[in-house]
């Protein structure tokens, strides 16, 4: 795991004063160009997928979406996209979560989700854990179980994991790099 944890941090390139100043951003890009890097972290993530008994995969927009879809593709479950509210047409289910500066909301469609679904969450990064937290609660509120959450990056001076221990109701967190 060292090799791949080393190939992946030589591909995210840091940002400075991104999106504004003092914010060190971590850009994935260079990743994601890289065949090697991606088809790298997605069978580790798929392997996560596999390893969880995950039945669907939820990519959280937007990065999440990129990571998301092929992980689904590879593990062959099917994907689902969680996004912004007012961005998916149809019947939703929606849930509200408080920011640093303000509140937002994520939606899902209802039928998209159901009783026997075991769902792993992907994600680029783990911040303060709000969406992801967010994401749990959708989920089950669906009536799917959460099989885990599989991230690429965790930021851990901002404590996102500590924040979701209680939510994750025994559901492992995988990270494959911490900061």
């Amino acid at each position: 795991m060292t090799d791949i944890k080393e190939l992946l941090l030589s591909r995210i390139r840091d940002v400075a004063d991104y999106p504004e100043p003092g914010v060190m951003f971590k850009d994935i890009t260079p990743l994601l160009a890289d065949p090697a890097a991606f088809t790298a972290l997605t069978d580790a993530l798929s392997e996560i997928a596999e390893r969880t008994g995950a039945t669907k995969v939820v990519g959280l927009e937007a990065r999440g979406f990129i990571l998301g879809a092929p992980v689904a593709v590879r593990a062959g479950l099917g994907f689902i996209p969680v996004r912004k509210a007012g961005k998916l047409p149809g019947a939703t289910l929606a849930q509200a979560y408080d920011l640093e500066y303000g509140s937002a909301e994520i939606e899902v469609h209802a039928e998209d989700l159901a009783a026997g679904d075991r769902v792993l969450i992907v994600d680029d990064v783990l911040a303060t854990g709000g969406t992801v937290e967010a994401s749990l609660q959708l989920i089950r509120r669906a009536g799917a179980k959460v099989s885990g959450v599989a991230i690429l990056m965790e930021l851990g001076f901002l404590h996102g994991r500590q924040r979701l221990e209680p939510a994750l109701a025994g559901a492992p967190l995988e990270t494959l790099i911490t900061v």
